[in-house]
């Protein structure tokens, strides 16, 4: 479903998760009642539940903060800020990622950010859809450009997500954990997910749109085909909130002070601090890789950022890539 500007007003009317008429509704958007019905039935396209109850009107089942461009740049560290080329907020778009990479060759400056109301087809890994549902998440994309090739910069997913757990650890979320090489996970469930794309030479320079998506309040209707176990800050934070533009000025604020500083730091200096939020360490699993499978116990990761796997024989290998599986009992 497109977003049309009518909608958009219907929405920004609704955002408080009280009952609007459709009296009201229609006199202060300015069409008949009968079309704000056919706005408020396609709602559910855009991932949102909205009910209808005879005699009160019309409500979300949950409030919505709609972002906005200008709270987040006035939350932002001065030094953070100056390493900002431009800041791009979307109702809507088929992916942060797939823009961003699109502008790539177009824009010379690091520091492009893209965040996005609700994507058309947010894309995780190997090509799997990403959930994004209207206003209720963060789907947020950073374009940098690095000096050195993309094998230097193979762990960049890594020091990414130690950002992201920094900034949970900020709003008092405990029990978070890193899953190789891209997942923030909270008691076992996937709470974000991390998808960097790197174009360039193969001896450089080149090029990363560093991916974040984060759930904040995953609707249910919208959340029936997602295959993993998932969690969102709603039910991890419970009768306490969080404003949806601090928490996305306080991620851009951490994602750029790593992304900016990794290549004169690497990953030596983020080893440790990753291995305490492992949460795949000693844990039997299997991973994939295209075709291939490999199952055993997994050690941690090296000081590369490479993944160690125990197989039944004893014998360890290190892993640059693949897809990961593993028991929440293991």
């Amino acid at each position: 479903m497109a977003i049309s500007n009518t909608t958009k007003k219907i929405l920004e009317i609704l955002a408080d998760g009280q009952f609007h008429s459709g009296t009201e509704l229609a006199e202060q958007v300015g069409i008949s009642r009968s079309a704000i019905w056919k706005h408020i039935r396609g709602l559910s396209e855009l991932g949102l539940e909205c009910y209808a109850l005879s005699g009160k009107g019309y409500r979300l089942n949950q409030t919505l903060e709609l972002l906005d461009a200008q709270k987040i740049l006035e939350a932002l560290r001065p030094e953070v800020e100056k390493n900002i080329s431009q800041l791009d907020i979307f109702d809507q778009i088929d992916s942060t990622n797939s823009y961003l990479m699109s502008e790539a060759g177009r824009r010379n400056s690091s520091g492009a950010i893209c965040i996005a109301e609700y994507q058309r087809a947010g894309r995780g890994r190997r090509g799997r859809e990403w959930v994004s549902p209207f206003g209720s998440n963060i789907y947020l994309s950073i374009l940098w450009h690095f000096s050195s090739s993309p094998a230097a910069i193979s762990a960049l997913s890594l020091v990414v997500g130690i950002a992201v757990i920094r900034v949970l650890r900020q709003i008092n979320i405990q029990e978070i954990g890193l899953k190789w090489p891209n997942d923030i996970y909270w008691q076992g469930k996937k709470l974000a997910g991390i998808l960097v794309e790197v174009s360039g030479e193969v001896d450089g320079p080149c090029t990363a749109v560093i991916g974040l998506g984060l759930n904040m309040f995953l609707p249910k209707n919208s959340a029936q085909n997602i295959s993993q176990e998932w969690v969102d800050l709603q039910q991890i934070l419970q009768d306490k909130q969080i404003s949806r533009n601090d928490l996305t000025a306080l991620l851009i604020n951490e994602l750029v002070a790593v992304i900016s500083t990794y290549e004169n730091l690497n990953f030596d200096a983020y080893f440790e601090e990753w291995c305490r939020y492992d949460c795949l360490k000693n844990k039997q699993a299997m991973l994939y890789i295209g075709q291939q499978q490999f199952s055993g116990k997994v050690l941690g990761i090296d000081t590369q950022g490479l993944l160690l796997m125990e197989d039944s024989n004893g014998i360890s290998r290190t892993f640059a890539s693949g897809e990961v599986s593993f028991s929440r009992r293991g």
